[in-house]
C-alpha cells in the first residue's frame, strides 16, 4: 500500500501544478496584458478556469493530507523550516481567492475594484513563484536541521538564488500553461493570436529563468546537471519535453486547441519527472547529506494501508463527481427566455 499512497501523493502534486499553475498563470497573463485588452482578457480567462477553479485546490490538500498522515516527519519538516514561503504561498492563495470573488459579485462597483484587480494580479505571481521556492528549497541540501539560529534555520533554507530561480521558472510556466488553455478559449482570430502572442513570451521567459536555474545551481554547488542528465531516464524525459515543445508550437500554428494543452501539460509533467526521478524517494533534502524519505520516514504500516484505502475508495466516489463539475461548467449557461421555454 506505501506505493499506492506515494503515487496519489505524486498525482496530486503534479495535478496542483498544472491546473492550480494555469489558474494562477490567468493572473500572470493579465499583468502582461495592456488596460485595452484587459477586460476581454478577463472574460476568457473566466469561461477557461472555471472549472479548474472549483477544484483545483482540492489536489493540494490532498497532498497535504497525505503528508501529514503518512509522512508526519516529512509534514513537520517543511512545516517547520519552511514555515515562512509556505506562508507566504498560502497567503497569496487567500489573498487571490478573495480578490477575484470581490472584484466578480460585488454588488457596488467602484475604485475599490481597481484594488482587487491589483490584488488578484499580485497574488497570482506571489503563489507560484513560493511554490517554486519550497519545491526548490525541499531538494536543494539548503535546510539545516541543526542550525543554532534564526536566520541559518528559517531563512537560509530558502532564501537562495537556486530556490529564487526555480519560483521565477515556476511563474513563467504557469503563464505558459494558462496562455496555452486560453488560445483553445478564444472565440475569433484577433485574441487567439494574442494569447499566442503570451503564450510565446512566456516560453521565452521559461527558458531564461530555466538557464538562470542551472546557472545558480552551479554557483550554490547543488549538482542539478547530473540529477537530470545523469540518468537514462531524466535524459529522456528533457528529450521528450524539447520534442513536444516544437509539436505543440506547430500545432498551434495550424489552429488547434485541445491537442495542444496535452502536450503542454505533458511537457510540464516531463520537466517534473526529469528532476524527481533522481531524488526519489527522498522528499526533503537536509545539509550533509542526510534526507527526509518517503520510505524510511513513513507511518506505521496500519495508518499506510487505511490511508491507501481511504485514497483508493475515496477515488471512486469524488472523481465522477469531478468529471460532472468539469462537464457542466462546459455548457452553456441557461438563460431566463430557455427556462421559461423549457
Amino acid at each position: 500500500m506505501q506505493y499506492v499512497v506515494i503515487i496519489y501523493l505524486f498525482l496530486a502534486i503534479l495535478l496542483y501544478f498544472l491546473l492550480g499553475g494555469a489558474d494562477f498563470g490567468a493572473g500572470i497573463i493579465e499583468l502582461v496584458t495592456s488596460k485595452r485588452n484587459r477586460n476581454k482578457t478577463r472574460t476568457v480567462a473566466y469561461h477557461a478556469i472555471g472549472p479548474i477553479w472549483e477544484a483545483n485546490h482540492m489536489w493540494l490538500i490532498i497532498a497535504i493530507v497525505i503528508l501529514f498522515v503518512g509522512y508526519p516527519q516529512v509534514y513537520s519538516a517543511m512545516s517547520l523550516y519552511l514555515h515562512i514561503p509556505l506562508l507566504a504561498m498560502l497567503m497569496g492563495i487567500i489573498a487571490r481567492g478573495t480578490a477575484f470573488v470581490f472584484r466578480s459579485y460585488d454588488a457596488v462597483k467602484d475604485e475599490m475594484q481597481r484594488v482587487y484587480n491589483r490584488i488578484f494580479i499580485l497574488s497570482s505571481c506571489i503563489t507560484p513563484l513560493f511554490l517554486g521556492i519550497i519545491a526548490a528549497s525541499a531538494i536543494s541540501g539548503t535546510v539545516d536541521a541543526n542550525a543554532n539560529d534564526f536566520l541559518q534555520a528559517y531563512i537560509f533554507s530558502w532564501l537562495h538564488w537556486f530556490s529564487i530561480t526555480v519560483g521565477l521558472f515556476t511563474v513563467a510556466l504557469s503563464g505558459f500553461l494558462a496562455a496555452i488553455y486560453l488560445i483553445g478559449e478564444a472565440e475569433d482570430d484577433n485574441t487567439r493570436n494574442r494569447f499566442i502572442r503570451k503564450a510565446r513570451m512566456m516560453n521565452i521567459a521559461a527558458v531564461i529563468f530555466g538557464a538562470l536555474v542551472f546557472i545558480a545551481a552551479g554557483v550554490e554547488g547543488i549538482p542539478l546537471v547530473h540529477w537530470i542528465f545523469g540518468n537514462v531516464y531524466g535524459l529522456s524525459a528533457v528529450i521528450l519535453a524539447s520534442i513536444s515543445l516544437v509539436i505543440l508550437w506547430v500545432l498551434i500554428y495550424k489552429g488547434y486547441k485541445n491537442v495542444i494543452r496535452v502536450l503542454a501539460g505533458f511537457q510540464v509533467t516531463m520537466i517534473l519527472f526529469s528532476i524527481g526521478y533522481s531524488q526519489f524517494p527522498n522528499f526533503i533534502i537536509v545539509k550533509n547529506g542526510a534526507s527526509f524519505s518517503l520510505l524510511q520516514n513513513q507511518a506505521n504500516q496500519k495508518t499506510i494501508d487505511a490511508l491507501g484505502w481511504a485514497l483508493l475508495i475515496g477515488s471512486v466516489i469524488i472523481l465522477p463527481f469531478l468529471g460532472y463539475l468539469l462537464y457542466s461548467f462546459q455548457k452553456e449557461p441557461v438563460t431566463n427566455d430557455a427556462a421559461i421555454e423549457a
